[in-house]
C-alpha cells in the first residue's frame, strides 16, 4: 500500500485512466478537453449566423420552410458535439465512471444522427429543384441553378461525411474497453469529419474554390492534440496513421470529382425522382 501511495503521489507521474502511459501535465488531460471545445466553437461560428440568415429568409419569403429532416439532423448533431464535450470533461476531473456509463448514449445518437443525414441530403436537394422550376424570371432561375450545382459538389463533402464518420466511430467505440488510447483519439478523430459543414458557412475565411481549403481547416483543429500527443509520447499514434490512411484518398476522390460535368450527371441520376 506504501508503494501505491508513493507512485500515486502529488509529485509522481500519474498512469492516464485512458491510455496506461506515465502523465503528469495537465495539459495531458485537458488537451481532449480544449480539442472538443474547439469542434463546438467552430460548429457555432459557422451554423449560429448563417441560420439566423436563413431563418429570416424562410420569413421573408425568400426560401421555402425547413424541412423535419434539417431540424433532426441540428438536434442530433447538437447533442453528439455537446457529449462529446461532455465526455473529455468528466475524464479529464477523473469522473472515469461516469465518463463510461453516459458513453452508451453515443450508441443511440450517432447511428440516427448518420440515419437522418442520408435523408437530409435527397431532401435538401430536391427542396433547391423545385424552387428552380417555380423560379419566375431568369436572374431567379440562374440563382438557383448555380445553388443547385453547389449542392452537387456538397454532396461529395456529405456522401465523405456519411461514410467516414460512421466508420471512425465505430472503431473508437469498439475500441472504448478494449484499447483506451485509441478510442479517445478516434472519438475526437472522427468527430473532425463533419466540422467542414461549419467551416464552409465561414465566408470570411480564406479558402479555395474546392473542398481542399476545409480539408486544411480541418487538419489545422486537430493539430494542437496531434503536436501534444507527438510532443509527448516521441511518435505518431496509430490512431492518426489509420485516420489519414482513410481520409487522404477519400479527400483525393472529393477533390478531383469536384465539380466534374461526370460527377453532377452522376448526383442528378443519384437523385433522380
Amino acid at each position: 500500500m506504501a508503494t501505491v501511495a508513493q507512485r500515486l503521489s502529488f509529485n509522481e507521474p500519474r498512469p492516464d485512466l485512458l491510455s496506461g502511459t506515465p502523465r503528469a501535465h495537465a495539459i495531458d488531460r485537458w488537451i481532449y478537453v480544449f480539442t472538443a471545445a474547439l469542434f463546438v466553437l467552430i460548429i457555432l461560428t459557422g451554423f449560429i449566423p448563417d441560420s439566423v440568415g436563413k431563418v429570416h429568409a424562410v420569413l421573408t419569403g425568400q426560401r421555402p420552410p425547413f424541412p423535419l429532416a434539417l431540424h433532426m439532423h441540428a438536434v442530433l448533431m447538437a447533442s453528439f458535439m455537446v457529449l462529446l464535450l461532455t465526455q473529455t470533461v468528466l475524464v479529464a476531473t477523473g469522473r472515469c465512471d461516469l465518463h463510461m456509463r453516459l458513453g452508451v448514449a453515443a450508441f443511440v445518437i450517432a447511428p440516427l444522427l448518420v440515419i437522418v443525414g442520408f435523408v437530409l441530403v435527397p431532401t435538401m436537394y430536391h427542396q433547391t429543384a423545385d424552387a428552380l422550376r417555380v423560379a419566375a424570371s431568369p436572374a431567379a432561375r440562374e440563382k438557383w441553378r448555380q445553388l443547385l450545382l453547389h449542392k452537387e459538389n456538397i454532396m461529395l463533402l456529405q456522401f465523405r461525411v456519411g461514410v467516414l464518420f460512421p466508420l471512425f466511430l465505430a472503431i473508437g467505440l469498439w475500441a472504448r474497453k478494449l484499447d483506451a488510447g485509441l478510442h479517445k483519439r478516434m472519438m475526437l478523430l472522427a468527430s473532425a469529419i463533419p466540422l467542414g459543414a461549419g467551416i464552409d458557412r465561414m465566408t470570411w475565411l480564406p479558402t479555395t474554390a474546392t473542398s481542399v481549403g476545409t480539408d486544411l481547416y480541418i487538419l489545422a483543429a486537430l493539430s494542437p492534440m496531434f503536436l501534444w500527443d507527438v510532443v509527448r509520447n516521441r511518435r505518431v499514434h496509430r490512431a492518426y496513421l489509420l485516420w489519414f490512411a482513410v481520409y487522404l484518398p477519400a479527400s483525393v476522390l472529393v477533390w478531383s470529382l469536384w465539380d466534374m460535368p461526370w460527377w453532377h450527371s452522376v448526383a442528378r441520376a443519384l437523385l433522380a425522382g
